[in-house]
């Protein structure tokens, strides 16, 4: 077994940065395929590449979390952490080859918004994760937190409203179920996100 001049503390803290950053990517990913309209093959395989690449970092953190001993607070926070993350982007693939599976074209305002809102959302996820090496200093973390928690709260209102028009205003009964699947999805993606941002609120808690 090879020696480390890292502590273990941070190559911890250096993986949930590889985690974030490949996030943001999906975030970013996400919104380009809705703002044009393109979840097509070619957009979906840059989808899945991204899910696989956020696989393998998850599984590298729970692999050095099953043989560290120290580590830089609960294990069971780190784990939930890690699968948090996991999940959020294949949430956002998952509803990707939704929109494929349906063959949902065109583009969508409220489906855009809602990739606005989770790419922000990401950003202040990746800013908190970020500073989790640094949780001593608490305020910067917890700004980010609450503005995950607005989004979120900002994303519910916006599922509402545009879930009650497809009811009120569409023909074709089938393309409502399709799209009230589709925007719920995009919604459980900003829960999650809040519910990575009450982990790490959890975490400053715990080592305060």
């Amino acid at each position: 077994m090879g020696f480390s001049l890292i502590p273990k503390e941070e190559q911890f803290f250096d993986l949930f940065d590889k985690q974030a950053a490949v996030i943001t990517t999906a975030a970013a990913c996400f919104k380009e395929l809705a703002a044009g309209a393109k979840f097509d093959d070619a957009g979906i395989e840059r989808m899945k590449d991204i899910e696989h690449q956020c696989d393998e970092i998850t599984h590298d953190i729970i692999d050095r979390l099953n043989r560290s001993f120290i580590t830089p607070f609960d294990r069971e926070d780190i784990y939930e952490l890690a699968h948090e993350l996991d999940d959020l982007v294949d949430m956002m693939f998952s509803v990707s080859k939704r929109m494929r599976l349906y063959k949902l074209e065109g583009n969508n305002p409220e489906l855009v918004k809602f990739t606005e809102l989770i790419g922000q959302s990401v950003r202040c996820l990746a800013k908190a994760l970020g500073s989790l090496r640094h949780s001593k200093v608490h305020k910067p973390i917890l700004v980010c937190c609450i503005e995950i928690n607005r989004l979120e709260n900002e994303g519910d209102h916006l599922r509402d409203q545009v879930i009650g028009d497809l009811f009120d205003k569409a023909s074709d009964p089938i393309m409502v179920i399709k799209w009230k699947e589709i925007f719920e999805g995009v919604e459980t993606c900003l829960d999650i996100a809040e519910d990575v941002s009450n982990i790490i609120e959890s975490i400053l808690v715990k080592n305060a």
